[in-house]
């Protein structure tokens, strides 16, 4: 069947499944929507398909009010079938064209801008510079419609530099300024004050919230996370400054809340950000289901696990030093000792008056705390107290990072000449850290127990199997997983 005529029955089912893969330019209004808008469907001759926001602005369109294109799920980190598009969209996320500077990006890619280019131009129907624009624009919407933050906060908080560029901004993409798109809003009363601020977080469903949670409370280190009910808080430093992060589902609504405590206007949309690959919030479901269900195994642990996650990290050394702990022990034991390596070496959690940290007490230690730190106190035996300390040694220096745009195996071997970092680590922190959906860590025994009980399937055998899964072979590891809650490092 062509992309068309998909997207023409997903339009007319109003079926949200596809919600955020795709956008409906319609030229009698000059606006564009999303495929589960409430609005009388226009006829289809009247109608373009556009794969992202970004090009269906680029083509002259502007946001529906009604449908709210910035509230649909993001588009793929992995979208279309080129490894440098998906790295280019996290670079892209995390603001790496901030300053516009395209050839910048093309250099941390290691391709040519003109490349650059004609890859967005391929599997997003725009370029990287309109992406950036479209999410900066999405973004500072969300800002005005969900809270009671200033518009000269919103305007820094989104990158626009200015309040003039963010006025004016606003009022070629949605005809209105920004105090009259607030004015017109429904907002439901989420605010702010010196130092709280919620934002709803969409994601694209199926979702398993429940899982997802479990999975992090089996790894909570003590101290720098916690969750309570349905709950997942955590501190963190950003730019210097102590912070709480909590997410909690409203699964009925379709949204996580996410309340920052403590975080400054500059650092929000890294923040929101950092949340949605944490937990994964984009991935497209459809797709990986479609290649895992082809084996019987998967297909069977699918229909247990319909919205299955890869749980992503706050910090790539963080989660590095905590896989390492993980080597040979069990998830509880490798708990216990990242609580004491952060309260012995962590800064102790500093926030403005007036908020509640409840049990949590320590920000986690960076790597030049750690680079000589005597962490055998903690209870950790000698070698992989070293090993800590030269990943340490290595991060400090530059010589190893957890850069989004560098390549996933490369990552790896830089990992792995680390001694006492072996294949499963380097893959499991590169599956966690660099969001690498391919990554696979063939020699964990909970996936060869999940696969064959009786053990007669072996490291290589598995990962022979695993070609079949490609390029999801990170969410198949989390379904077997997902069948022994003490798997997974």
């Amino acid at each position: 069947m062509l992309q068309s005529e998909i997207y023409e029955r997903a339009r007319l089912a109003r079926d949200p499944r596809f919600d955020g893969q795709f956008f409906i330019g319609v030229n009698t209004t000059g606006i564009y929507c999303r495929p589960i808008c409430p609005a009388v469907s226009p006829k289809r001759e009247n109608i373009a398909y556009f794969p992202s926001a970004a090009a269906a602005g680029e083509a002259g369109f502007r946001p529906c009010l009604r449908c709210r294109p910035e509230c649909a799920p993001g588009t793929p980190a992995w979208s279309g079938t080129s490894t440098t598009v998906r790295r280019g969209l996290r670079l892209i996320s995390s603001g790496a064209l901030d300053d516009g500077n395209v050839e910048q990006l093309a250099d941390r890619l290691g391709v040519t801008s003109r490349h650059l280019r004609r890859l967005f131009g391929r599997h997003l129907g725009a370029s990287p510079l309109a992406v950036a624009s479209t999410q900066r624009l999405h973004f500072a919407k969300r800002l005005i419609d969900e809270t009671s933050l200033p518009m000269s906060c919103i305007a820094e908080a989104a990158g626009y530099g200015s309040v003039r560029r963010f006025n004016d901004s606003m009022k070629a993409n949605y005809g209105r300024t920004p105090r009259e798109l607030r004015n017109g809003s429904s907002r439901r009363g989420l605010t702010v004050d010196a130092a709280t601020l919620s934002v709803r977080l969409a994601y694209r469903n199926p979702f398993e919230w429940q899982s997802l949670l479990k999975f992090f409370a089996l790894r909570a280190t003590p101290g720098v996370e916690s969750v309570v009910g349905d709950r997942y808080r955590r501190t963190a430093s950003l730019n210097g400054s102590h912070a709480i992060i909590e997410l909690q589902a409203n699964e009925a609504s379709g949204h996580l809340l996410l309340t920052l405590y403590g975080v400054a206007t500059t650092s929000l949309f890294e923040t929101v950000q950092r949340c949605r690959e944490m937990f994964d919030l984009d991935a497209p479901i459809a797709d990986i289901s479609a290649v895992l269900e082809r084996d019987p195994v998967l297909a069977g642990l699918l229909q247990k696990q319909p919205g299955v996650r890869v749980p992503g990290s706050w910090d790539g050394f963080e989660l590095a030093v905590r896989a390492i702990l993980g080597q040979q022990v069990s998830v509880k034991a490798a708990t216990t000792l990242a609580g004491r390596i952060a309260t012995s070496y962590g800064e102790e959690l500093a926030l403005p008056d007036g908020v509640e940290h409840g049990e949590l007490s320590r920000v986690f230690p960076q790597a030049e705390r750690l680079q000589r730190a005597r962490i055998e106190n903690c209870g950790i035996i000698r070698a992989r107290a070293g090993t800590i300390r030269v990943l340490a040694r290595a991060v400090s220096r530059g010589e190893l990072s957890f850069d989004a745009s560098q390549d996933p195996e490369e990552f790896c071997e830089a990992l792995k000449s680390i001694k006492g970092i072996g294949d499963w680590t380097a893959q499991y922190v590169a599956m966690r850290c660099l969001k690498n959906p391919d990554a696979f860590p063939a020699s964990d025994l909970g996936l060869i127990k999940a696969i064959d009980r009786p053990l007669r399937v072996t490291p290589a055998r598995l990962l022979a199997r695993a070609e079949e899964w490609r390029p999801w072979r990170a969410y198949a590891a989390l379904l077997l997983w997902g069948s022994d809650a003490n798997s997974g490092g």
